[in-house]
This record gives C-alpha cells, sequence and structure tokens, in this order.
C-alpha cells in the first residue's frame, strides 16, 4: 500500500536531477528541458489527488505500490523481436503505412512510406520531433489540449515522459493507409507515454494506437500517460486506441481531443487489460459544426479495476457529440463510468448523447454508472442513458433449444452486446484478436463454472 501522511498521499520519488539527467540522455534543446523542469516544479508543489474529490473518490489509487513500480525505466536489453508479431503487422493488406513501438519506455523500430513522406507527413518519435521538426513539436506539445496543470499525474508525465509518437498531417492532405503505433513493457518500473496528433485544415488519417505488456511480471507496472488530438477545420481523424496490459499493469491517463469547424473526430477506445485502469478522455468541440463520436468497449475480470471519466464539451454552436461504452465484468472485478456533456451558453443548437450499457455476469462483480449534463444554453437536444444488467435466461433458453450448449449461447450474447462498438474498428484482424481475447475470459468463466 502506498503511504499517507497527513492529508497528503505519497508520491514516487521522483527528482529534478533525475528530470535532467533525462533530458541530457535524450539530448533535448533547451527548450524542452525547461519545458520538463517547469513540469517538475509543479509536480514537486502540487499534492497527490484527493480520495474525497469526486473524479478519485471511487478509485483507490493508493493500491499502486509506488516503492516498486515508481521507478524510472528508460529502456531495457529488449528489442522489437519482443513483441507478438499481431502487433506488427500492416493493418490494411500487405503495404505499411507507418509503424512506431517503443518497449520499455524506448523508441525500438520507426517506419514510414516513402509514398507518405512525399506527401509531406510527419510520423516520428519526439526525440527526432524535437530535433529535425521543432516549431511544429514545440507549438502543439502540452499547449493546446493536455496541460501540466491538470493534476500531480499530468505534472509527472511532463516532467517525466519517457516516450512518445508524433503524427502531423498537413493541410488538405488524405492519407490512404492507417498509420500504427505500439508501447510495449517487458518489465517492472514506470514509463510515460504520449500521443500526439496533429491533423490540419481539410486533412484525415486513420490512426491505431495500442498498449501491451508481457505477462508474467510481479504487479509493480506503471504507466503514465498521455494523448491530445487536435483536429483543424474540415478534418477527419479516426483514432482506435486499444489497451491489452498484462495483469500487473497500472494505467493512468488524461488524453483529450480538441475539434475546430466542421472537423470530425471518431474515437474508440478499448481496454481488456491491466489491474488497475484511470483514463480521463475528453473531446472539446471549439468550431461551429464539429462533431466527436466516442466508442468504448472493456471487459474487466478477476479483480480488475477499470474506470473511465468522459467529457463532451460543447463550446460553439451546432455541434454535435455521441458516446456509447459498453462494458462486461465477472469474477470481483469493478468498473466505473463517469460521463459529463457540458455546453456552454453560446452552444445553441447543441446535439449531444451518451450512453453505457453494462453487462454483470457474475453476483461479485460490480459496475458503476454515473452519466451527467452541465447544460448552460436553452435550444439543446442533451440526453443520456445507463444501464447495467445480467444475461437473461430466456435467450439463452432460446439458443439452447437450436441446439447450442449454455457456453455457446452465453458467448453468442456477449459478442452480440459487443457487436455495435466491435464493427466501428475498421481493421478485420484487429477485431479478430478483441473477439479472441473476449471469448478467453469467456472460457475462463465457464471453467470456473
Amino acid at each position: 500500500m502506498t503511504l499517507r501522511t497527513r492529508n497528503k498521499l505519497i508520491a514516487p520519488t521522483l527528482t529534478r536531477e533525475m528530470v535532467e539527467q533525462l533530458s541530457a540522455s535524450k539530448n533535448e534543446p533547451s527548450w524542452l528541458l525547461n519545458a520538463r523542469l517547469t513540469a517538475w516544479e509543479l509536480y514537486d508543489t502540487l499534492n497527490m489527488p484527493s480520495m474525497q474529490a469526486e473524479a478519485w473518490r471511487r478509485t483507490d489509487y493508493t493500491t499502486i505500490r509506488w516503492e516498486q513500480a515508481g521507478s524510472l525505466v528508460q529502456g531495457s536489453s529488449a528489442g522489437v523481436e519482443v513483441i507478438p508479431a499481431e502487433n506488427l503487422a500492416p493493418l490494411i493488406g500487405e503495404a505499411q503505412g507507418g509503424l512506431i513501438a517503443a518497449v520499455d519506455g524506448k523508441i525500438v523500430h520507426s517506419e514510414l512510406s516513402d509514398a507518405l513522406k512525399a506527401q509531406g507527413i510527419i510520423f516520428c518519435d519526439f526525440e527526432t520531433a524535437a530535433r529535425e521538426h521543432e516549431a511544429l513539436f514545440r507549438t502543439h506539445l502540452m499547449t493546446t489540449a493536455v496541460h501540466p496543470n491538470e493534476d500531480k499525474f499530468a505534472a509527472m508525465h511532463a516532467a517525466f515522459w519517457t516516450h512518445g509518437v508524433f503524427l502531423y498531417v498537413p493541410r488538405g492532405k488524405a492519407v490512404e493507409l492507417p498509420l500504427h503505433s505500439v508501447f510495449y513493457n517487458t518489465t517492472n518500473g514506470l514509463t510515460l507515454g504520449h500521443v500526439l496528433v496533429v491533423v490540419e485544415e481539410g486533412a484525415q488519417v486513420t490512426y491505431l494506437h495500442e498498449y501491451r505488456s508481457a505477462s508474467g511480471v510481479e504487479q509493480h507496472m506503471a504507466y503514465v500517460g498521455m494523448t491530445e488530438l487536435l483536429i483543424g477545420e474540415r478534418a477527419n481523424l479516426r483514432y482506435v486506441a486499444l489497451q491489452d496490459w498484462a495483469a500487473n499493469a497500472n494505467d493512468i491517463r488524461h488524453e483529450r481531443a480538441r475539434v475546430a469547424a466542421n472537423g470530425q473526430l471518431d474515437w474508440i477506445i478499448g481496454t481488456m487489460g491491466g489491474r488497475f485502469v484511470k483514463q480521463f478522455a475528453e473531446i472539446e468541440l471549439d468550431g461551429e459544426g464539429a462533431f466527436g463520436r466516442m466508442s468504448g468497449l472493456f471487459f474487466a475480470d478477476t479483480n480488475q479495476f477499470f474506470d473511465h471519466d468522459t467529457q463532451q464539451n460543447h463550446n460553439a454552436p451546432h455541434t454535435t457529440s455521441d458516446l456509447l461504452f459498453k462494458g462486461a465484468l465477472k469474477d470481483e472485478a469493478r468498473t466505473v463510468w463517469q460521463g459529463m456533456i457540458k455546453v456552454l451558453p453560446n452552444a445553441q443548437k447543441t446535439d449531444g448523447f451518451q450512453a453505457n450499457r453494462n453487462l454483470v455476469l457474475s453476483k461479485a462483480a460490480r459496475a458503476d454508472s454515473i452519466p451527467g449534463l452541465e447544460i448552460e444554453a436553452n435550444d439543446v437536444r442533451c440526453t443520456h442513458a445507463a444501464t447495467i444488467g445480467k444475461l437473461e435466461d430466456e435467450p439463452i433458453f432460446y439458443l439452447m433449444s437450436r441446439g447450442m450448449t449454455r457456453q455457446d449461447a452465453e458467448r453468442l450474447i456477449v459478442a452480440g452486446f459487443f457487436d455495435p462498438i466491435m464493427q466501428r474498428i475498421p481493421f478485420e484482424e484487429v477485431r479478430a484478436r478483441l473477439t479472441a481475447h473476449i471469448e478467453e475470459k469467456l472460457e475462463r468463466m465457464a471453467q470456473l463454472a
């Protein structure tokens, strides 16, 4: 357990000297070192989040053993070969648009097709971005979407990020082949990864990012991450983020998208792995006509704890948001989804919707669902819905009467439950991987029955 002192939760022991050493090891320019040091001053000043705060009162992060999990990892002897081949394969056909892979906080593979380079697409690691694309990188890194002062974890990330991926799509460019990145961990300790996507006016791109780790490591791995998605006017981004950490992982992330006028974002989130997960995922609809859709699926088993905290902020008129999160849980797992639609006074003609559907597969599992609306305009259409239910006997009986075993009937019903989200993932092989993982969790349930 993490120790407490009076009204203060103890944080990982991270020092200013460690910031300087980390920056020096990456040969960073002075502006980036100064940004890290400014964030470290925040980190050193801020308290850990209060367990009484609304965002954290259902989420006990003190179960993270920072004395082991808080040891900063900056690479290991492992290379790209430790990543499963399925996570490195081209997403569509045989051609690879671009692939970046990190292992234990260090970039171990980076490629981008010549055709995309010729379009002016930038897809590189943070060290390359700081060295070769300073103006673009400096303008957008933690200045517009997620800020270091969000809380102590955000400040920690801003000071100590270990690796990152920078994607930039110039104005008017349409990227036909999808881009793909993987963050993979093999060891205990703390890594801090970052994804920064900038899609300029009228551009469009599809991007898959995956989080995975090796199994069999003790429960002392921590990942503190950030994601920033910046979508320009009339731009279109489809972003798929799938997390399948091993059972030892603790995962805390701040993620935010900003969508300009008539821009479109289709954001798909999958959560399958990890021991403890706390994810803040927010969409800011900043320009008139902006559209944002967020789709989530999660399946928790054993003693997994998942907390998804979503926000749909309508900051301009004629904006539309659509959120659907579907989750299943079994054994002694617990999940929390808390969502908010916020509409500013000038954001008339807003159309916002959010729904959370939960399928509870065992008596000891628990799902909490907390939707919310904060409406400051008077000409809007905003609705929300939440359901928590269990497998019903009638459809199971119907399928069994047609010759199915109970196990197959339950598997089919759960697959149908997730199917609306699955169909939004544009990669057939990725959908197959997710389906196989869900079936594996159901198989364990059948064996214990």
